[in-house]
């Protein structure tokens, strides 16, 4: 009970750094793990595709890329759990209430294996009709069946994993947050070559190897929570299903879930957009867009790395009444995003064909690749800073702001650009859509952030708080 007490006491007063510490100091205690994380789930999912592609087929990685808008729906379900339930943590460890951070675990347990059994079950009912309407045709669709069907039966697990994990990060353990993530990825790196090669087992296999490490970071995260060595750990004695936690980290998750939900919408309309305008090439121009997706998701990956380590920062020093701190850690987290993708902008302007050729051997698909990597990542630096300052939002508990940020990034801008210049410039037409919209939600970021901060900071001195 002596070790229990001062385990939790050590935990509490890593928690009180979070005000006082510098704030480049928390940055690399909180993003650091963060980012590794990240560029580690990134690196799975990038080696998993290669593997597909090389030992599967081009045509496999076209089915993979048909699969995108069904795995955005899959973990923006999920991230309406752990976004909100992570950012109201963070709030509540600021305002010192440890009983409520506990209510929050609770539920978000019980809400990620509700969501996964509607959600996972639903689609796999429906699961070719879902697919026929993203876009597979005949050639792309037992590809994107197989895969979809394992990934779809291991949602529970996978629920589980991605919710506790974002909770450990945000009540004050991004290490082991980073070693759950790590493990997953070590797992799914080792199995997928045995059973994608040696065992055959194709696309399938891939998907197998994926939900392999997702149910051994499942062990590790449940391990933690269920510890009272943890300052926060489960609690039967505490609320399971509690409306106004849930009502709270809807409204907060909200923003990830419609991100994901648009982005779902958007693949589509470019996916169908690409079959029309490619013509006979129509499925290698979607598998090419599957290359382009994994490269751009790799660098968002790494900047979401740095907005989940600025959460809990962001979220104690905002529950805690300190503006300036709250300023300053935006303002660190801008730049380090803005650097982040302007090296994904260098690598590749520089390198098209070199990236494209690390997942296929295809020539049509590499040409179509490069001249996406040209267009779409003309303005690529900036979307750093926009994915940031609306992940800002979210983590301060306005997610309204954040919501409005992400449907004009993927959906008012980009969805009337695709209707607008495919038609007139082809397949170049849906790059220059893309990079369009991303432009024009950079400076309505910008705008928002300006005006907004105005008006909080001006709130926060009325207050006299600093």
């Amino acid at each position: 009970m002596t070790k229990q007490l001062q385990s939790n006491s050590v935990n509490a007063a890593s928690q009180m750094t979070l005000g006082t510490s510098t704030i480049g100091k928390l940055l690399v205690q909180y993003s650091v793990p963060a980012i590794i994380a990240a560029v580690a789930t990134s690196l799975y999912n990038i080696v998993d595709s290669i593997f597909i592609g090389r030992g599967v087929g081009a045509m496999a990685i076209s089915g993979l890329a048909i699969t995108f808008p069904l795995m955005n729906l899959v973990i923006g379900f999920c991230t309406l759990i752990a976004v909100g339930g992570a950012t109201i943590s963070s709030i509540f460890l600021g305002q010192k209430n440890l009983a409520r951070a506990t209510d929050v675990i609770n539920n978000v347990m019980v809400l990620c294996v509700i969501h996964s059994v509607v959600f996972g079950g639903l689609s796999l009912i429906f699961l070719d009709e879902i697919l026929t309407f993203f876009g597979a045709t005949a050639e792309t669709i037992p590809y994107a069946r197989e895969f979809m069907k394992v990934i779809l039966y291991g949602t529970p697990i996978s629920y589980i994993f991605i919710g506790l994990n974002n909770l450990m990060r945000a009540t004050g353990y991004p290490k082991k947050a980073m070693i759950s993530a790590l493990l997953s990825v070590a797992v799914n790196i080792v199995l997928a070559p045995i059973f994608i090669f040696v065992l055959d087992w194709g696309i399938k296999g891939a998907a197998l190897a994926t939900i392999c490490g997702q149910f051994s970071a499942f062990i590790w995260v449940m391990a933690h929570f269920m510890s009272r060595k943890s300052l926060v750990h489960f609690e039967t004695g505490n609320s399971w299903l509690k409306w106004s936690l849930i009502k709270r980290m809807y409204s907060i998750g909200l923003s990830p879930f419609l991100m994901n939900a648009t982005a779902c919408f958007v693949v589509v309309f470019l996916n169908k957009s690409l079959l029309e305008v490619a013509g006979a090439d129509g499925n290698i121009a979607v598998g090419a867009y599957g290359i382009i997706n994994r490269t751009t998701m790799f660098f968002v990956m790494i900047v979401f790395g740095v907005t989940q380590g600025m959460q809990p920062i962001l979220g104690y020093n905002y529950g805690a009444g300190r503006w300036n701190r709250v300023d300053e850690t935006l303002k660190k987290g801008i730049w380090l995003g803005v650097a982040i993708t302007t090296l994904g902008w260098i690598i590749t302007q520089s390198f098209p064909d070199t990236v494209s050729s690390m997942f296929t051997t295809d020539i049509t698909m590499i040409d179509i690749a490069r001249s996406g990597f040209h267009i779409y990542f003309l303005i690529y630096p900036v979307v750093g800073a926009q994915i940031v300052i609306q992940n800002y939002f979210q983590s301060i508990g306005h997610p309204k702001m954040s919501i409005f940020l992400s449907l004009t990034r993927q959906l008012i801008f980009l969805v009337p650009l695709l209707w607008l210049l495919p038609p007139h410039f082809g397949i170049n037409g849906v790059w220059a859509s893309m990079a369009g919209s991303d432009f024009l939600a950079f400076v309505l970021a910008v705008f928002t952030m300006i005006v907004m901060n105005r008006k909080l900071k001006k709130s926060f001195k009325n207050t006299g708080q600093q």
